[in-house]
């Protein structure tokens, strides 16, 4: 944070590969060394696009393992971008299971992550509500740009924010949607019934839980109890990170032209495909 006080937001992000990264959270080296970070079968593996629940469904997988395992994991482990060549190396020796989180896009994980067939989880939010929060978290987050609305809209619908285009992510996970060591679940069905979704989440990935052991997670991690506990988790970053988790937020800032230019792009990448049944889009997005 007293790095970036110095840096002019044009100095925030770079570019790698075509693809914005923050400069501060992903440097190039970190980009790199991901070129030798190998999966394991027993790799439990979180993806997302930013500001689609991470951080939230981070933590219900953190409370899944260490309650089947006996297995303490550090709460809020950092994302596999924002490692340091030194820690990957120290990642790379840990034990089994691990959890693996990261936002990148497919094609840039490690082929080892589909070589392998570690069981990983993607966490989908509708992309109006997914607009919204991700905005807000670039002007509260002090190591990211600030920006502006209309302009931050533009560059949304284009792609030309950190980690890319929502819709790229979202066509090329599409392709693996029916692969059985992917299993997407979205932020709106785990708002609706957040005990169903970590008793599919903990019997995707095989960790065995007592009814019991889910309902205790579950009280514990409604988003929230997450905003309230997220001092201790997220220290200095906890309230840049658990802003609202509403659905439907987007009507509060969206113009009528926004959201048809929005309904016009869903519908020529997404519409008719499972991800975007999955999405429930007219009934998140109209």
């Amino acid at each position: 944070m007293a790095r970036a006080q110095s840096m002019t937001n044009e100095e925030k992000v770079f570019r790698h590969k075509g693809i914005l990264y923050p400069t501060i959270m992903s440097p190039v080296e970190n980009l790199e060394a991901l070129k030798t970070l190998e999966a394991r079968q027993e790799d439990v593996v979180l993806v997302a696009y930013p500001k689609c629940g991470f951080n939230w469904m981070e933590s219900v997988l953190q409370k899944i393992m260490t309650t089947a395992t006996g297995k303490i994991f550090v709460l809020a482990p950092p994302h596999m971008e924002f490692m340091s060549p030194d820690k990957q190396k120290a990642l790379a020796q840990e034990a089994s299971p691990r959890l693996m989180a990261t936002h990148l896009h497919p094609d840039e994980m490690h082929p080892s992550f589909r070589e392998k067939k570690a069981k990983t989880l993607v966490m989908w939010r509708n992309p109006k509500d997914t607009l919204v929060s991700f905005y807000h978290f670039m002007n509260k987050n002090p190591v990211l740009p600030n920006v502006e609305w209309d302009k931050f809209f533009s560059d949304f619908m284009s792609g030309e924010v950190i980690y890319g285009s929502y819709f790229d992510h979202a066509e090329a996970w599409e392709k693996l949607f029916n692969d059985p060591t992917v299993k997407m679940i979205t932020f709106e069905d785990m708002k609706e019934d957040l005990t169903r979704g970590i008793r599919d989440v903990s019997r995707f990935f095989g960790f065995s839980l007592t009814e019991e052991q889910i309902q205790t997670i579950s009280g514990q991690s409604t988003f929230g109890a997450m905003k309230e506990n997220a001092n201790n988790t997220h220290g200095k970053l906890s309230s840049v990170t658990f802003r609202k988790g509403e659905v439907g937020d987007w009507k509060n800032h969206l113009s009528e032209a926004q959201s048809q230019q929005m309904d016009e792009e869903f519908n020529k990448r997404l519409a008719g495909t499972k991800l975007g049944a999955l999405l429930r889009y007219d009934s998140h997005c109209k």
